[in-house]
C-alpha cells in the first residue's frame, strides 16, 4: 500500500473543517465575506489533491471499482438530498419533483455538496481513458484531458470548468514528478500575500487568476502552519484528514440537525459558540455513522469495497 503523505492529510483535515463550518447556514450568514473567501479555495484544494493522488495506472477493472466506490455513495446521498430538497424549505428547494427532474439533478446537475463526487467520477474516468491512449506525450494527454473537460463543462454544462482545471492541475503536478511541497512551498509570506488578495472581492472566484493564486497561497500557508502544530492538535487534524470522506458524506445530515441550537445561542453575535458545538456534533456524528457502518459490514456495500483506514 502506498504510504500516506501527512501534509496532504493535514490539508484535508483543515479543509473539511472549513467545509463543514460554512455549510452551517446560521454561521455562514453571520460571516458572508469569510464564506466567500473559504469557498474560493476549499474545494479547489480538494480537487488538486484528488488529481494528484488518483491512480489510473491500475487495470481497468480496478479503476472502475475505484470509481464505483465514489458512485455508490454519490447516488445514495445525492438521491436523499434531492428528496429532502423537495420537502424542506432549504435554499435549493425543488417545488415539483418529477422523475425527469430527479434524474437531471442526480446524473447531470447535482445540488448540494455532493457535486464534488460527480466531478471526481467523470474527471477520473476521462483521466483513465486518456492515460491509456498510446504513443502520446504527457503534455498532449493533459491538453486532450483539458479539452474533454471543456466540452463537458462549458458546452454541455455537466461540470464547472473551473473545478475541472484544479483536478487537471493536480494531475499535471503528479506527472511532473515534482514533490507536492516543492510546488506549494511552506512560507510565512504566503499568509501575508493571501490576506492581501483576500481583502479584494474581485479575487474571490476560483476561476479567476486571483482566485487560483489564492488557492496556491493558502496551501503554502497551511503547510507552513503545519510545521508548528504538534501533539494532539496535529494528530487530530491528521485523523480528520484520513477520514475526510465520511465527514464529507455524512456531515450535511448533522448540519441540518444543528439548526435547533440557533434560538438558544443568538446571544453570541459572533456565532462562534454555535460553530464550536456544531462542529462537535457534525464531526462526532459523521464518524459514528461511519463506525456503525464498518461494524455492521454496511460500509462494504456503501463504498462498493472494503473500507480501509
Amino acid at each position: 500500500m502506498k504510504q500516506r503523505i501527512n501534509e496532504l492529510d493535514f490539508l484535508k483535515g483543515v479543509l473539511i473543517i472549513l467545509m463543514i463550518s460554512f455549510h452551517l447556514v446560521y454561521f455562514s450568514e453571520l460571516h458572508p465575506y469569510a464564506k466567500q473567501v473559504v469557498y474560493t479555495f476549499h474545494m479547489p484544494g480538494f480537487l488538486i489533491m484528488s488529481g494528484f493522488l488518483m491512480n489510473v495506472s491500475k487495470p481497468w477493472k480496478a479503476v472502475l471499482l475505484s470509481m464505483l466506490s465514489y458512485a455508490v455513495p454519490y447516488l445514495i446521498m445525492e438521491s436523499g438530498y434531492i428528496a429532502m430538497a423537495s420537502v424542506l424549505p432549504i435554499r435549493e428547494h425543488i417545488d415539483h419533483l418529477t422523475i425527469p427532474v430527479f434524474l437531471d439533478r442526480l446524473l447531470l446537475h447535482p445540488i448540494g455538496p455532493y457535486w464534488y463526487l460527480q466531478t471526481l467520477i467523470i474527471c477520473g474516468l476521462l483521466y483513465a481513458l486518456v492515460s491509456r491512449l498510446p504513443r502520446l506525450t504527457t503534455v498532449t494527454r493533459l491538453l486532450m484531458l483539458g479539452i474533454a473537460f471543456y466540452i463537458l463543462a462549458d458546452c454541455l454544462g455537466i461540470m464547472a470548468f473551473g473545478c475541472t482545471m484544479y483536478f487537471l492541475a493536480g494531475v499535471a503536478l503528479k506527472h511532473s514528478n515534482i514533490p507536492f511541497t516543492n510546488v506549494f512551498q511552506p512560507s510565512a509570506l504566503s499568509i501575508a500575500a493571501f490576506t492581501l488578495l483576500a481583502i479584494h472581492p474581485c479575487n474571490l472566484k476560483m476561476q479567476t487568476a486571483g482566485g487560483a493564486l489564492m488557492v496556491w497561497l493558502i496551501i503554502s500557508s497551511l503547510l507552513f502552519i503545519y510545521k508548528y502544530i504538534s501533539g494532539k492538535a496535529r494528530a487530530t487534524l491528521l485523523y480528520l484528514g484520513r477520514n475526510s470522506m465520511p465527514l464529507f458524506l455524512f456531515s450535511p445530515i448533522f448540519t441540518f440537525l444543528c439548526k435547533p441550537l440557533v434560538p438558544y445561542l443568538r446571544f453570541d453575535t459572533t456565532g462562534l459558540i454555535f460553530l464550536f458545538l456544531s462542529l462537535i456534533i457534525c464531526i462526532s456524528g459523521s464518524l459514528c455513522v461511519d463506525w456503525i457502518m464498518r461494524r455492521t459490514g454496511l460500509s462494504q456495500l456503501f463504498y462498493a469495497k472494503r473500507h480501509k483506514r
